[in-house]
């Protein structure tokens, strides 16, 4: 039984939300922990990520007119990265490096195809003449003559395995037509070459293959939509030159009447196989998906529709698949099980593996496919009632107990029914006790929920949607379509609170949520619920009259602000009574929402090309606001706001510096902010002015300090002690 998980992005593709990556992703490699990836893009950028973080750890960069023709990999034995840059030039280099142009450097003989590395077995180079080198034998002899063995064929794909303590390099090439196989062991330096059985129209699109008990299984996705399968042995003893392939079909890539164009697939185990195409029915619209197949029983075990765009490649690590879905990289974890006929129909009776439509959107899905799903959960459930018809089946669904049923089923079940009917069924789904894959199910609760939203835009269940999120534990990735829906709605409140709770937030979203929080009018969030439990420590509220007024402090004073009644589109004239950073210059309920922002979390690479379209008055009303919480933070001698997640000094200043970063020629040009940032930078040297004098005395205060721990404390005198 295989299943997919939860997904997250794990960064973005686009020129403004990527890292290097506009050009589109050429490749993704493994790096030197199994939580790293090794990105590289089709241009000049590769970039390492931590997965679990979504964060990148580094990036380089070749010069502008060069360009990286092959993947950069990780060598794992030396932790070095090595990249081929225009076909020749090979670069070597470590983490600590950052300028390309000071790297290791060398110039080969020959065209490189691809590098491939392996974890005990070291990086190997293959060219594009068919020529094979350890990466150690190359870097002997840089210039060393490489023999060209293939002549007028062309590489079409590549990959390496270890057998044993033995290196195996195996490459097809094309030739008018007909294919071959190539494979060499590099110890023994020995190369066999093959050719594939060709004896129908259909051609091999992609390969790929895995490696046990010295056999190499090679699978061929050909262009009549059929995975075939050929073995070939390790052990060979044959003088023969050319020997032919014999081909056998694996798998039909149909289902229900729908036919799988395949784009890319990996094999995931020894029954196991995931694909990446367009599911294409007859006089319907194709549409891309992810499926992983059961080669044991020739069933499809699970789907996932991708309604954006998808570059075609697949990629698998660490049971994660790897895939560009729009303008991001999108990472969906999968489990395998064991194999059994009744997993691979839908009759598993363990109650510890999860269904398969717990983790598949059910408006993705064809009713005749559905209908297949319950008849077969149905056979387990009622196997005592005598046949009926489908129909009649159809109907009777309803009167089977619901805790017979899975997820799926019962939001299918729920997809016609009214409003009332629909949450009432959903609260008692979620109150149930922990259920297998409970989040999961979950998310596809709010999913259902959204999907309403969509086809009734009349239809917005504000205080379910936000109950469930302040009640679970969910995430982004668990139901990504939430958060855009309450930018929509303009739901601030629901917003704060999965800014407060949602671990995974990619920072176009957070962003999005910055601009309407300080877009939208005072007068405006008066009137609805915002948890105000961050600020109201340190601004104070009339309720009453609605004034805002700023903490008394020691040496400060207190002062009305005025509301605004209409959508934030002007700074207000008098800018120069909140320049000085003594006044709050937005209103609690607003503060409380930009608090939530400063609480996300974020990767400076990410957010700031988002930053930079900010309107400038909302930037200069942002800024402002931050060094309002800079002088309060500054007033004590911890630094810390009081109340309940209110910003820490690192975060404030972390923000202050990416809205500089973002708009500081704006700001520079602008007449509004001229006396903000005058001030700003009169603060912040009269701090560094105080810090710097503090070290100054450090080394006498540790001297007092340790002077004390050496007398008799009882015994009493007075000393002075004068600081030079």
């Amino acid at each position: 039984m295989a299943a997919l998980c939860e997904s997250f992005t794990l960064c973005g593709l686009g020129p403004s939300g990527g890292v290097g990556l506009g050009g589109g992703l050429l490749a993704l490699e493994p790096g030197p922990d199994p939580d790293h990836v090794l990105l590289t893009d089709r241009g000049r950028t590769a970039t390492l990520f931590k997965v679990s973080d979504q964060k990148p750890l580094g990036c380089w960069s070749v010069k502008h007119g060069q360009i990286i023709t092959c993947p950069v990999v990780c060598n794992f034995e030396t932790h070095e990265y090595i990249a081929v840059h225009d076909d020749k030039v090979l670069r070597i280099w470590k983490n600590t490096d950052i300028n390309l142009d000071k790297v290791f450097k060398a110039t080969l003989s020959a065209d490189v195809y691809r590098i491939h590395s392996l974890p005990h077995g070291g990086p190997i180079v293959l060219f594009k003449g068919g020529g094979v080198r350890t990466l150690d034998v190359l870097l002997e002899a840089p210039q060393q003559e490489i023999e060209n063995i293939i002549s007028d064929e062309v590489i079409k794909w590549s990959e390496a395995f270890m057998d044993g303590q033995q290196p195996v390099l195996i490459f097809t090439t094309e030739k008018g037509g007909d294919f071959f196989v190539y494979v060499q062991k590099l110890k023994m330096n020995s190369l066999h070459k093959y050719k594939l059985e060709q004896r129908e129209i259909p051609k091999p699109l992609i390969f790929t293959a895995y490696i046990k008990n010295q056999i190499i299984t090679l699978l061929c996705l050909y262009s009549n939509d059929s995975v075939y399968k050929v073995l070939i042995p390790l052990q060979q003893n044959s003088e023969e030159e050319e020997q032919i392939l014999c081909k056998s079909q694996l798998l039909k890539l149909s289902v229900s009447g729908s036919v799988l164009k395949g784009t890319s697939f990996v094999v995931l185990d020894k029954n196991h196989i995931a694909i990446l195409g367009s599911l294409a029915a007859p006089g319907e619209e194709s549409k891309e998906c992810l499926t992983i197949w059961n080669t044991k029983f020739q069933t499809l075990q699970t789907s996932k529709e991708l309604p954006l765009a998808t570059s075609g490649q697949l990629w698998c690590y660490e049971e994660k698949f790897f895939f560009t879905h729009g303008k991001v990289l999108t990472v969906i974890m999968y489990k395998c099980e064991t194999s059994s006929l009744a997993a691979a129909v839908g009759k598993h009776k363990d109650s510890q593996t999860p269904d398969v439509s717990s983790f598949v959107n059910w408006n993705t899905l064809a009713d005749e496919e559905l209908v297949v799903s319950f008849q077969s959960q149905q056979s387990v459930v009622l196997k005592s009632e005598s046949k009926m018809t489908l129909r009649s089946k159809r109907n009777s669904i309803a009167k089977v107990q619901p805790d017979t049923l899975s997820v799926g089923q019962i939001l299918l079940n729920l997809k016609d029914t009214s409003t009332t009917v629909f949450e009432d069924e959903l609260r008692q789904l979620i109150s149930k006790a922990r259920m297998p894959d409970f989040q999961a199910s979950i998310g596809c609760v709010i999913t259902a929920l959204i999907n309403r939203c969509k086809t009734n835009p009349k239809y917005y269940p504000r205080n379910f949607l936000l109950h469930i999120v302040q009640t679970q534990d969910l995430s982004y990735s668990l139901c990504p379509d939430l958060m855009a829906v309450a930018l929509e709605k303009k739901d601030v409140h629901l917003l704060q609170i999965c800014l407060q709770r949602f671990p995974d937030i990619p920072e176009e979203i957070t962003y999005a949520c910055l601009k309407v929080f300080l877009s939208i009018s005072e007068a405006y969030l008066q009137r609805i619920d915002v948890n105000l439990e961050s600020v109201i420590c340190y601004i104070d509220i009339e309720f009453n009259n609605k004034e805002v007024k700023t903490e008394i402090v020691e040496n400060g004073f207190n002062a009305e602000l005025e509301q605004e009644t209409i959508w934030n589109t002007e700074i207000t004239k008098d800018t120069h009574l909140t320049a000085d950073g003594s006044f709050c210059p937005v209103g609690p309920q607003k503060a409380a929402l930009l608090n939530a922002v400063l609480h996300s979390g974020y990767s400076e690479v990410f957010l700031l090309p988002h930053l930079k379209n900010l309107p400038a008055q909302q930037a200069v009303l942002f800024l402002r606001y931050l060094y309002y919480l800079y002088v309060k933070s500054s007033e004590k001698i911890n630094t810390a706001l009081p109340g309940i997640r209110s910003p820490t000094i690192s975060q404030i200043m972390d923000w202050m510096c990416l809205l500089l970063d973002a708009h500081f020629t704006v700001m520079v040009m602008l007449p509004e902010a001229k006396e903000l940032l005058s001030n700003l930078h009169k603060f912040v040297r009269a701090q560094v002015r105080f810090y710097s004098e503090l070290n100054k005395i450090e080394g006498s205060l540790r001297e007092l300090q340790r002077l004390n721990h050496q007398k008799d404390s009882q015994t009493y005198s007075i000393e002075v002690l004068e600081l030079i």
